[in-house]
């Protein structure tokens, strides 16, 4: 399927603020995305259509991360720091006053209006509706392609830290050839009473995890732990994480390229923040004195 016949962007605005509505008000990307997904019922094929022959990201999940982009501009939504979706305090709640068309018109005519007063060190992108404009470079994307870049034991290694920085002991690499996938083991404890012995897989690559590759993960940690941890950088296909939690079958545990760079940021592994102080000029108050 092409590109061109997925959802646009603007179509999944309304089915996105019922979702939220349905979700109590809050959700994460995951959990909303999943909610239209169930809303709108797209097909099979084009839920499997990427954004880029070798990224990451479906382009249901870009089209779906625009359409917040607009209702946050336009006021509707709002998301915290550890991205989580929520109302915002401007939105009435009236979904049925709500039009795509007008929330798209305004936050154009604002855009543009915005353009000239952004700061170089800028890129370029552009939406659905291949409408250009300018966007700071996402430093989500350049971390990414670090990752990429790593060797295979470097990212061994940095899996090694992750999960020792989160609260896992005597985590060890295993992996071999004929091991069906297991890299490693380790254990978690919970508030310092229950222990769960861990297997973990983790792919350093750009593609999307399939199914069989979860059932065959699953059938490896039969008899020898109590959880399983698959890690990528890439992502999961929507049918690979419904059979993640398949009824009648030990669920595993998913973190796919983006809930890894948000535990790196979160862990400060290899990512620091940087605060600029900036100073704005009021040209009217000195216009008025």
């Amino acid at each position: 399927m092409k590109k061109s016949s997925v959802i646009k962007y603007h179509q999944m605005m309304i089915p996105t603020v019922k979702a939220l509505h349905l979700l109590g008000g809050s959700a994460t990307i995951d959990e909303l995305n999943s909610k239209v997904i169930d809303i709108m019922k797209p097909s099979k094929d084009m839920l499997d259509v990427m954004h880029k022959e070798d990224g990451t990201v479906t382009e249901i999940e870009y089209r779906l991360a625009w359409a917040r982009t607009y209702l946050k501009k336009y006021g509707i939504l709002d998301n915290s720091s550890r991205g989580v979706w929520s109302f915002s305090n401007s939105f009435d709640g009236d979904i049925d006053a709500l039009s795509p068309e007008e929330i798209v018109k305004t936050v154009k005519s604002v855009r543009r209006s915005n353009i000239e007063r952004i700061k170089n060190g800028d890129v370029v992108a552009s939406d659905d509706d291949g409408e250009f404009y300018i966007a700071p470079i996402n430093w989500r994307d350049n971390l990414r392609d670090v990752l990429l870049r790593m060797t295979p034991d470097a990212f061994e290694r940095l899996t090694l830290r992750l999960l020792r920085e989160s609260g896992f002991t005597q985590v060890e690499v295993t992996g071999k050839s004929n091991d069906r996938g297991i890299d490693g083991k380790g254990i978690i404890r919970l508030h310092g009473i229950m222990s769960f012995h861990m297997i973990f897989q983790c792919k350093r690559y750009k593609g999307s995890v399939t199914p069989s590759e979860i059932r065959d993960f699953r059938g490896a940690m039969q008899g020898r732990a109590d959880k399983g941890l698959f890690i990528t950088t890439g992502s999961f296909t929507s049918e690979a994480k419904k059979e993640a939690i398949r009824d009648g079958a030990p669920p595993l545990d998913l973190i796919d390229g983006d809930d890894l760079i948000e535990r790196l940021k979160d862990l400060g592994l290899g990512v620091s923040e940087k605060i600029i102080k900036d100073y704005i000029i009021n040209d009217e108050w000195f216009m008025k004195i």
